[in-house]
């Protein structure tokens, strides 16, 4: 079996299959990844460090407990890779900057560690926009859209949608913070789930800003996003602001619909989103009431002023997570990066808490609609996938409609996810974005995976 041609973009879930039942080796697959990895991602930009040998050691390992009778987990031998912003211990972290490119962890992320203690094989670690925040640099560079050079990769976790759709990894680990998981999703066209705050640990993990940074899983299926999410949930003694409450099977709730009822609010669907978006969404709608779904309007709160908002909470959360070296060492920021700071050093305190008391409005105002309803479906994204040219020229206008369904529900802490649902004429994926309650991400996997049950476009390829 040519295992380089044949599985690189199968799910993760039936390449798990095949490593427990013994028919393949997580050596074979692994030195399969890597070689696919050496061969592609001089076009793809996705990988900042390559670990072959932690990947091929940890490969062995799976072969040898195997070989013994035994299981490591539920993602024994399945090569995997995270965001350079988790410590793997003895590789660099750099978090997308040149000054952090020797700065060796020397111990484990609680996420990555879950995920050895899974049986996975850590292939790298992927690129990531600077301080998980703006611009890619050099001599990292941004990772390159699989569907169209010339076309936005997402944001921070850019590398991680990208590795996942150019099938450079069975599944990534990514993090968003007012939306580097649902845009780099919608971009390259794979499923991104961002879990309600603080279910996943951020311990080990490099900071942008603590109350609205989330840790999540990116794959191929929603069925695969599911037992990544299975396997990092939880709460984590090293991270107290992780949640307490107990971790459900994330793939035992059936891919149905029937009772379910979809809130859309017409008002936020017109708002400057473009036609081909919308229709996306209303197709997605039609699928769900095929499903067996009913389909409710709602109305949620108003939105626009908590998405500035999110800047300035970001901003002044950024700046004490970087007090270490900004303003010291400013010269070795990009000006994006060094004004985000700048704006947070800057905030007065009555102001900042100005913000916070809108921000807990909304939220507030947001939990007693969606009881309502089991999710809301709305876009991820208001406009086509931008090209790169356009976002090194950013006005207010594209920093609107590229926040507008994101930072409000990264304000909030709810979970959501993005799933593929449909393409431009031009071959670019369309995007699907579902936000439920707190704690709901089992009924968000549900409805995606019933969705994708009777859709193929989570199965369209860009290489």
């Amino acid at each position: 079996m040519n295992l380089t041609a044949e599985l690189h973009f199968s799910d993760l879930t039936d390449v798990a299959a095949l490593l427990r039942d013994g028919d393949i080796r997580a050596r074979d697959l692994a030195e399969a990844c890597l070689s696919r990895i050496a061969a592609m991602d001089g076009r793809c930009n996705a990988y900042i460090t390559v670990l072959a040998d932690r990947a091929l050691a940890a490969a062995q390992a799976a072969d040898r407990a195997r070989a013994a009778g035994r299981l490591l987990g539920p993602l024994h031998g399945v090569p995997i890779a995270v965001k350079d912003i988790l410590d793997i211990a003895g590789a660099p972290t750099t978090a997308g900057m040149p000054m952090r490119r020797d700065h060796v962890a020397t111990e484990d992320a609680t996420v990555v560690r879950r995920l050895d203690e899974a049986g996975a094989v850590i292939l790298g670690k992927l690129n990531v926009a600077e301080g998980v925040y703006g611009e890619y640099l050099e001599p990292y560079g941004a990772p390159i859209n699989p569907w169209n050079a010339d076309r936005w990769a997402g944001a921070s976790s850019g590398g991680s949608a990208v590795a996942t759709a150019a099938g450079l990894c069975f599944g990534s680990i990514a993090s968003d913070t007012g939306g580097s998981i649902r845009l780099p999703s919608a971009a390259n066209g794979v499923t991104g789930l961002r879990p309600t705050w603080g279910r996943v640990s951020r311990h080990g993990a490099f900071e942008l800003a603590g109350d609205l940074d989330a840790i999540g899983p990116m794959a191929r299926s929603a069925a695969d996003v599911a037992c990544l999410l299975q396997v990092i949930a939880g709460v984590d003694t090293l991270d107290p602001t992780s949640l307490i409450e107990p971790v459900p099977d994330f793939s035992a709730q059936p891919p149905e619909l029937a009772g379910v009822v979809v809130g859309v609010d017409p008002s936020w669907m017109s708002d400057r989103v473009e036609q081909p978006v919308v229709r996306a969404v209303e197709a997605a709608l039609v699928t769900f009431r095929s499903l067996g779904a009913t389909v409710r309007e709602i109305s949620l709160p108003p939105a626009e002023q908590v998405i500035w908002d999110w800047f300035e909470i970001c901003a002044a959360q950024a700046a004490l997570a970087h007090e270490a070296t900004y303003p010291s060492l400013a010269g070795r920021y990009s000006r994006s990066l060094a004004a985000l700071l700048d704006l947070g050093l800057g905030l007065k305190a009555v102001d900042l808490q100005r913000v916070q008391k809108r921000r807990a409005i909304f939220a507030g105002q947001l939990q007693r609609t969606l009881r309502t309803v089991d999710f809301v479906a709305m876009p991820a994204i208001a406009f086509a996938i931008p090209t790169r040219q356009r976002m090194l020229t950013i006005d207010d206008d594209t920093i609107y409609g590229i926040h507008r369904f994101t930072c409000p529900f990264a304000m909030s802490g709810n979970p959501t996810i993005t799933f593929p649902g449909g393409f431009e004429a031009d071959g670019m994926p369309l995007s699907v974005q579902l936000v439920a309650p707190r704690l709901a991400e089992a009924v968000l996997l549900s409805a995606a995976r019933a969705f994708q049950s009777v859709t193929d476009h989570h199965r369209r390829r860009p290489l």
